[in-house]
Order: structure tokens, then C-alpha cells, then sequence
């Protein structure tokens, strides 16, 4: 993955540049929402990049859980602030953007995390439209398609053996719930090596400002999706 490509570091503190960010999204994840756009007007670092990195600086752990809390913008330089038990992420204000918490063995392997971390966003990056579409179609509710906007509120991950070389994720189960204009998804994945399990995880989703589905709404949207795809792609 080359994580290394997606970001620097100044003062042992984080920069993301839109370009990284904006590629990381792009190259790694698959992920064109047009919030990771290069001259989006509300430009979002992906947190699944802040995951990837906290997993190669921290290491892994038994029992991983993440909550996000805000969305970072481009040139934001982050702190890294580590305890036994609890990460958290932080601007030179103070001002916090991620907390993690831990449990359990821990192991330190930078091959082993680049595996895990890639192999989760890819499958991170696929959420719309292979997942997204079907749950808002079964819900009769839909994103707003000319501003879509899903983000990340908190996510899981546990190991039952970490003495492994990569692992392949797969959904388990998709899940949306509606309350008003509000919706929450829950994807719940498994880390597979081979035909066995050796761990799994969830990751939770905030959409706002819902309203009622529309076919050809969200087939124009798909539409737009696979022809930004194609047209990065191509060029």
C-alpha cells in the first residue's frame, strides 16, 4: 500500500495535503465520494487513511474500538496521543478528531498491519454503491443525491488469533435504520484467512438529511459514481 505516499510528518505531527488524501481515497480505497475531491469546497480526509496509519504506529490489538469526532480537513497538522488503553487524535488546539481504545494482546508488526489496514479499506471503499443502494432501497429512504454525504461514527475491530501474515475481509451482514431524516448503517465484517475466522468488526455510518427513494435519482447517481471511476482511472 505505501502508506507512506499519503502522508508526512513535521514535529512528530501528521499532515495530510488534499492530493494525499484526495489519492489515498482514489488509489487505495476506491472511495470517489466528492468530499475526498481535490477542490471539494468541504474537503474530508478519509478516516479509513487515519486508521491505517494509527494500525502501523500502535500496532494491533485484541479488541479495537474507534469513534470519530469530526471530519479533518487538508494541512491540519494531528497529534498522536497514546496511553495504555486509549489513543486519541488531536489539532494544536486540542481539538479532537478520533479516540481509540484497547484491550487485549497487542502486536507490532508493520507488514502485518499494511496487510490488515489494505484489505480492510478496499473493502471499506465498496460500501456505496454495492451496499448503500440495496439498504436505502429497502428502506424507501435515500441520501441527499446532489450532496451525498456519509460519514463515519465508529467502528470495531476484534482478533481471536493474531499470529497471522494478512486476512481477507468479508461483509457478514448490512444493516440501515431510519429515524426521520437521520439514518445509521451498521456493515459487519469478518477477517478471514482461508475458509477460517480469525476475527471480525463493524462499522457504523451516519447519513443526514434523508428523504424519500427515488430510482432514477439514485441510478443518475450511480451513473456519476462509475463515470468519475472510469474517468480517474483513465487518466
Amino acid at each position: 500500500m505505501q502508506l507512506e505516499r499519503y502522508y508526512s510528518e513535521q514535529d512528530g505531527k501528521l499532515l495530510f495535503t488534499r492530493q494525499q488524501a484526495s489519492d489515498f481515497a482514489k488509489r487505495v480505497a476506491g472511495d470517489f465520494n466528492p468530499i475526498h475531491d481535490t477542490e471539494a469546497s468541504r474537503f474530508c480526509v478519509p478516516g479509513d487513511l487515519l486508521l491505517s496509519i494509527l494500525l502501523a504506529k500502535i500496532g494491533i490489538s485484541e479488541h479495537i474500538q474507534i469513534h470519530f469526532n469530526g471530519m479533518i480537513s487538508a494541512n491540519t497538522p494531528l497529534q498522536i496521543v497514546e496511553t495504555d488503553h486509549e489513543v486519541t487524535v488531536v489539532d494544536e488546539n486540542q481539538k479532537l478528531y478520533l479516540t481509540l481504545t484497547r484491550r487485549g494482546a497487542v502486536r507490532h508488526d508493520p507488514a502485518l498491519a499494511n496487510e490488515i489496514a489494505q484489505h480492510y479499506v478496499q473493502f471499506s471503499g465498496k460500501n456505496f454503491p454495492h451496499i448503500m443502494v440495496p439498504l436505502m432501497r429497502e428502506q424507501q429512504m435515500m441520501i441527499n443525491t446532489d450532496r451525498p454525504l456519509v460519514m463515519y461514527e465508529s467502528m470495531s475491530l476484534s482478533f481471536d488469533d493474531l499470529q497471522i501474515s494478512s486476512a481477507e475481509v468479508a461483509l457478514s451482514s448490512s444493516t440501515m435504520s431510519v429515524n426521520g431524516k437521520r439514518g445509521k448503517v451498521d456493515l459487519s465484517f469478518d477477517f478471514m484467512v482461508g475458509d477460517r475466522r480469525v476475527g471480525h468488526g463493524c462499522k457504523t455510518m451516519v447519513a443526514s438529511g434523508l428523504r424519500p427513494y427515488c430510482e432514477d435519482a439514485i441510478q443518475d447517481l450511480v451513473e456519476r459514481f462509475n463515470a468519475r471511476k472510469q474517468a480517474y482511472c483513465m487518466a
